[in-house]
């Protein structure tokens, strides 16, 4: 798997957790202490993203970390 392929898996893995929390981005975003175009593009796998970034998008969304780098959907 390239680097762009995991950054799109991820991106569908913080994406599906969100929507099953019914949050928007926006919600996510001030959750995690982020801003809302930094999730967009996480989402859309265009941006890498920083263990300490991933680490407060989990904790928003109430999920252990490797909830969110699990792939097998």
């Amino acid at each position: 798997m390239n680097k762009k392929e995991l950054l799109l898996k991820l991106g569908s893995k913080v994406r599906y957790e969100r929507v099953k929390k019914n949050l928007s981005q926006e919600e996510l975003a001030e959750l995690a202490n982020l801003n809302m175009r930094s999730i967009s593009m996480i989402e859309r796998g265009v941006t890498d993203v920083k263990f300490t970034t991933l680490t407060k998008i989990a904790e928003a969304l109430q999920v252990d970390t490797t909830v969110l780098i699990d792939f097998k959907l």
